[in-house]
């Protein structure tokens, strides 16, 4: 807290000399945690009410505070107010200015807590907003991969295993695989919202306070669920943040996956989709040039998402409980990770926007590789009686014949194919057609046109 006749820190009674200008500069804050002023504002507000409400503080002075913080709100949205280093962080800062605005009563403002307990709170409930934010950017590229899907439910292309032509699939199909993916992401950051929803403020520095505070009440006020049940727990619980970091580099690994998968399907060895210019660059040299920058700056950033979560790992590994200076170092962690996450996830959503499929290349692609091989052997089992294990030997026979004469599968004739199994007839030859090799499909899960239009409904309807 500052007094405002001598603009000294509070604590200069007790600590008599200067504080040394090197530890002023990494003691500092306010040019990271200045983002949480509305938080703070909102947190400072819902105390002085509840100090109040328990008659803790009278309604003339609760006034004056509630008066002078939402000045200082105001101050800030219009850029008027002066951040100044040495005032340390955002809750000294607006503090010092309330003083400033209502005099002496702004001493109430931090009766019956601490800035261990204020910033944990002010934390909690930006956290939320920005899940929140997250979860509705995910949203948008769900939407807009869901429509892509529908107008390619009967685009073919190969699935593939170890980058090799495995199976006939829609790819329809491969893009309802991302919309899982991101879909997972989802559910894990709405999972982090359950231990962000108790609120810390009431449990002081960390023992609690002796003041008859009603930690339901601000609960309520702010937004949270309960109360947290543990002072010692409270201030030094950092689970949320790793939490929180754990989700994001988790989705940007997945936007990193889908990144490199994309760059290798514009590749010119695939060229199975085409990449708008308004997505890629040039060279400086090779003027025919257009490459996939952005793609390869979303891959690149999951590097600096999992360096995140391992500083905070590593920075709470060995701390005892309560509260350490170390801890400090969580918010500009956490503003790095969110303020990358969204905006590769908006980038994300800009390649959605600007790529389409090779429909045909992708049909050239599908008819190499031998990929209803799998096809083959299935049918052998069901209309032969062979047990699997044959009919994989049988078809292998045949993928060679076939392989040997420069062939694809459905190229051979009937006769070629009784050469190698004799009980064969030519109906067999149907699965060969890749349309009817995804469409046997019917799995719950698979590949066949109706199980992905009954999918596309499903998060159609879910969203």
């Amino acid at each position: 807290m500052i007094k405002k006749e001598n603009n000294q820190t509070i604590w200069n009674i007790r600590i008599k000399k200067k504080t040394s200008l090197l530890y002023k500069k990494i003691g500092n804050s306010i040019d990271v945690d200045k983002r949480l002023y509305q938080e703070d504002i909102q947190g400072s507000i819902a105390h002085v009410e509840m100090l109040f409400k328990q008659k803790i503080i009278s309604f003339k002075i609760k006034n004056k505070i509630i008066y002078g913080l939402n000045k200082i709100k105001k101050e800030i949205l219009n850029q008027k107010f002066k951040f100044d280093r040495k005032y340390e962080d955002i809750h000294m800062s607006i503090e010092n200015r309330l003083f400033q605005i209502i005099g002496e009563e702004a001493g109430y403002v931090h009766t019956a807590r601490s800035r261990n307990d204020q910033v944990i709170t002010d934390f909690k409930i930006w956290m939320k907003s920005a899940t929140n934010e997250i979860n509705k950017e995910l949203d948008k590229i769900i939407k807009r991969t869901l429509k892509i899907a529908e107008k390619n439910i009967e685009t073919i292309m190969p699935g593939f295993t170890h980058l090799k032509n495995a199976q006939a699939i829609s790819f329809a199909h491969y893009l309802m695989a991302y919309v899982e993916i991101f879909n997972r992401d989802k559910k894990r950051f709405s999972n982090n919202l359950e231990n962000l929803n108790e609120n810390p403020l009431g449990v002081a520095a960390l023992s609690g306070t002796s003041f008859n505070i009603d930690r339901n009440y601000t609960s309520k006020k702010l937004g949270f669920k309960t109360p947290t049940n543990n002072s010692i727990d409270t201030v030094s619980d950092r689970d949320f943040v790793l939490d929180f970091l754990y989700s994001s580099s988790v989705c940007s690994m997945h936007i990193s996956r889908i990144s490199e998968e994309l760059i290798i399907w514009s590749s010119d060895g695939f060229n199975i989709i085409n990449l708008s210019d308004k997505i890629v660059t040039g060279s400086s040299i090779m003027p025919q040039k257009k490459n996939p920058d952005l793609l390869e700056y979303l891959r690149g950033k999951s590097g600096l998402m999992y360096g995140n979560l391992f500083s905070m790992l590593t920075i709470l590994k060995g701390l005892p409980l309560s509260y350490f200076k170390d801890l400090q170092d969580d918010k500009e962690i956490i503003f790095k990770s969110f303020d990358t996450l969204i905006n590769c996830l908006k980038i994300f959503e800009e390649v959605l926007i600007n790529f389409s499929p090779n429909k045909k290349k992708m049909l050239e692609l599908a008819n190499h590789g031998f990929i209803t091989a799998t096809d083959l052997a299935d049918y052998l089992v069901k209309n032969h009686s062979m047990s699997f294990r044959k009919a994989y030997q049988k078809t292998a026979e045949i993928v060679n014949f076939a392989e040997k004469r420069k062939k694809r599968l459905d190229e051979l004739s009937i006769q070629e194919l009784q050469k190698i199994e004799p009980k064969l007839s030519n109906d067999v030859l149907k699965i060969f057609n890749l349309k009817n090799s995804i469409n046997s499909k019917k799995s719950y899960g698979g590949t066949a046109f109706d199980n992905i239009k009954k999918m596309i409904v499903k998060y159609k309807n879910k969203l």
